[in-house]
């Protein structure tokens, strides 16, 4: 809503969208399959490491905390992407967008720690396999866990109490499929010289998890290249792959949206790294840590194989 400089906006208007009147159904489908994937694909591996005891350990708890962290990742934009997909409207009120930013960057904050804490995991597994047991105690695990999800929610509480007293009186189009700082804190009527320093604490945050992760791995490679039989390397590289891959999607694609400060893209580039980091990111990280890890494999068919028996007994 557009009114005059005393009137303060209410609600803004995504204009990420293609704009397509009787096409929008044809990027529904598949987004909206898309999203029942992620949600059921991310549940199965949850419940496949929660019931399989083979599986209780720091790594594959890191990695269901991780997989249940998706589901809500996703949730937090892709259901208001969807209903924006087939109404006309396409707006989101002052409050929704609020949240969607806040739910939204602090489940992405809360896996880029955990993330970090599982590198530094297989780090210490690798590099220090005798003093593993000592050190990553199940309590330490639950600690690290807990830690990654309060302070990933925590430290954005200032910036969106910063961003809600801020005035909003002119235009109210967000250029972009879902609420997120840049575009909305251009529509402030203010100085915008703060977006420079969000832009500088973004990109230091993700420069310094990326370093930690990198180091971690280029000690863990360095570390199995000197293992001197070729089944004990590609054991240990397979117990890496899958997080690895992990990590250059998830990273990779947040970098190309927030490391570029002052660079702009064309609409529909920036619409495709958006949806690159919050839904096919989230798509692959399933079929990642089931196709290349061969216990996970296992415990899913475990898990499918007994409730189909359930199932059968029941009826």
């Amino acid at each position: 809503m557009r009114s005059n400089r005393t009137t303060s906006v209410t609600e803004f208007l995504f204009s990420g969208f293609p704009q397509f009147e009787d096409g929008n159904i044809l990027f529904f489908i598949p987004l909206f399959f898309i999203y029942i994937f992620i949600v059921i694909g991310n549940l199965i591996v949850f419940f496949a490491v929660r019931m399989d005891t083979r599986l209780h350990n720091p790594m594959y708890n890191f990695i269901s905390i991780f997989s249940f962290l998706e589901i809500w990742y996703t949730t937090a934009t892709i259901p208001k992407m969807l209903s924006n997909l087939i109404s006309k409207q396409r707006t989101i009120s002052m409050i929704g967008c609020l949240l969607q930013m806040y739910f939204f960057h602090s489940l992405g904050n809360s896996e880029g720690i955990l993330l970090t804490t599982m590198a530094i995991d297989r780090y210490v597994a690798i590099c220090n396999p005798l003093r593993y047991p000592t050190i990553m105690t199940p309590r330490l695990c639950a600690q690290l866990s807990a830690g990654s999800c309060i302070f990933g929610f925590l430290v954005l509480l200032p910036e969106i109490a910063w961003i809600s007293t801020l005035p909003f009186c002119g235009p109210n189009q967000i250029h972009q499929i879902f609420c997120d700082f840049e575009p909305v804190l251009r529509l402030a009527c203010t100085d915008t010289s703060m977006i420079l320093v969000e832009d500088v604490v973004h990109a230091v945050a993700i420069i310094f998890s990326v370093l930690v992760i990198a180091i971690s791995y280029i000690r863990i490679i360095t570390v199995i290249l000197r293992i001197p039989s070729g089944e004990g390397r590609q054991k240990a590289f397979s117990t890496c792959a899958a997080h690895l891959g992990v990590f250059l999607m998830f990273y990779g694609s947040v970098s190309l949206m927030y490391l570029r400060f002052s660079a702009t893209f064309p609409p529909i580039l920036d619409t495709f790294i958006a949806l690159m980091f919050a839904v096919l990111a989230p798509f692959f990280n399933p079929i990642i840590y089931s196709l290349r890890n061969k216990d996970m494999k296992l415990a899913i068919k475990k898990l499918l194989c007994s409730q189909r028996t359930l199932s059968t007994s029941a009826s």
